[in-house]
């Protein structure tokens, strides 16, 4: 078995958004590219998801948002990793995200908004190159 350290990442669906099915896939593309997934499961709260990825000394979060609150959500989770601290984790998301948010989503701290139609492969990748592998 390899020992070698693998990238941790926590994937969530924060809200109330029942739609789980996308982010079960990503969640599965992310492990068999070998990285680490911790999946929180549904109805995650801000502080929930923040918390576990600390607790799990996660390299990223990713945010699963269908229900249209995704400007608070992902603004939250920011501030949340601020206040503790933790602003090194890396924050990404997906979901029904449109165009004109994208600006404000980056420029809170949303490193990558991956829209309906992104391959898991373009989403595997794109977190290989973003997320410093653990050494």
């Amino acid at each position: 078995m390899d020992s070698k350290p693998r990238t941790r990442v926590v994937i969530a669906k924060p809200g109330l958004d029942g739609h789980d099915r996308g982010v079960k896939i990503v969640a599965r593309a992310l492990r068999d590219a070998g990285m680490e997934v911790v999946y929180t499961g549904l109805h995650q709260t801000p502080e929930q998801i923040v918390r576990t990825a600390i607790q799990e000394d996660a390299a990223a979060i990713g945010l699963s948002v269908l229900s249209g609150a995704h400007m608070t959500l992902f603004a939250k989770v920011i501030e949340l990793l601020r206040e503790h601290d933790a602003s090194d984790i890396v924050v990404f998301g997906g979901g029904i995200i449109p165009d004109a948010d994208m600006p404000e989503l980056e420029r809170m701290g949303v490193a990558r908004i991956f829209t309906p139609g992104a391959t898991t492969h373009e989403i595997v990748e794109w977190v290989r190159s973003a997320i410093p592998a653990p050494v």
